[in-house]
């Protein structure tokens, strides 16, 4: 029942977000590491390159989070549109020529590079893959190049499935915000037991209160928090970086 409820609150996008800088103005703002062409695509955000970068073949598109396939992991379930998201993105890049650009850490404890990936013609495929509605934007505190432009390429598409244990997006008001030994939690329902929960660790709080957010001061707030749900005292979500919670303007 509650996995419903949750569902309920996860966003229909709404189109009009910050206007977003386009795609040569998002790349003239990195410097380009190399040019490679695609030789495979593995899923919805990662590819494979020829020649290899520094010893690494394979690319994470870093900013997005695709629906997963099984990629040989025994019981896992593909996430819905995992398949169509992969499909998606060989439409773009196979067999094309991309140029790798870096927002911040370059490489992932897999040994894959963390790039945006921009083609010949100049297209940004990040951007694209969320315009066509087949990614997330999944920002880290080492890695939030471009938060603000995928966000609002992200605003234009639609939701996907809500599960727990995958990265969803989810808006409502936060009818409190509670700080438990410099924690603080963002409760969207009464019941903290069992509604929605988003929660941020002390170190957290002061970086969102540096970037000009006050997690403390969200009560009444329409806020849309983006993340990995999990189950913790019911639905929960864990900031780790400021990019990950909006609010919303006007609401």
């Amino acid at each position: 029942m509650m996995t419903r409820l949750v569902c309920a609150l996860l966003l229909c996008l709404v189109a009009g977000a910050a206007a977003a800088e386009t795609d040569a103005e998002a790349r003239v703002k990195l410097m380009a590491d190399a040019d490679a062409s695609v030789t495979a695509v593995v899923d919805g955000d990662t590819v494979v390159i020829s020649p290899a970068l520094a010893g690494a073949r394979e690319v994470r598109l870093v900013g997005i989070q695709a629906p997963k396939l099984p990629l040989g992991r025994k019981g896992f379930k593909p996430w819905p549109k995992a398949a169509d998201a992969k499909h998606a993105l060989e439409a773009i890049v196979l067999g094309r020529q991309v140029r790798l650009h870096y927002g911040g850490a370059r490489m992932d404890r897999h040994g894959r590079h963390l790039a945006h990936l921009f083609l010949a013609d100049g297209g940004w495929v990040q951007g694209r893959m969320l315009l066509d509605g087949m990614a997330r934007v999944y920002t880290f505190a080492d890695n939030r190049a471009f938060a603000r432009a995928m966000l609002a390429r992200e605003a234009e598409a639609g939701p996907l499935l809500c599960e727990l244990g995958t990265f969803q997006l989810v808006e409502g008001k936060v009818l409190k915000a509670d700080r438990v030994k410099g924690r603080i939690y963002l409760n969207f329902g009464a019941n903290w037991r069992d509604d929605f929960t988003a929660t941020l660790a002390p170190a957290v709080a002061r970086m969102a209160k540096g970037a000009g957010l006050d997690a403390a001061g969200l009560d009444g707030r329409d806020v849309r928090v983006r993340g990995w749900l999990k189950s913790r005292n019911g639905p929960m979500i864990e900031i780790t970086h400021p990019e990950q919670i909006e609010v919303l303007a006007g609401r």
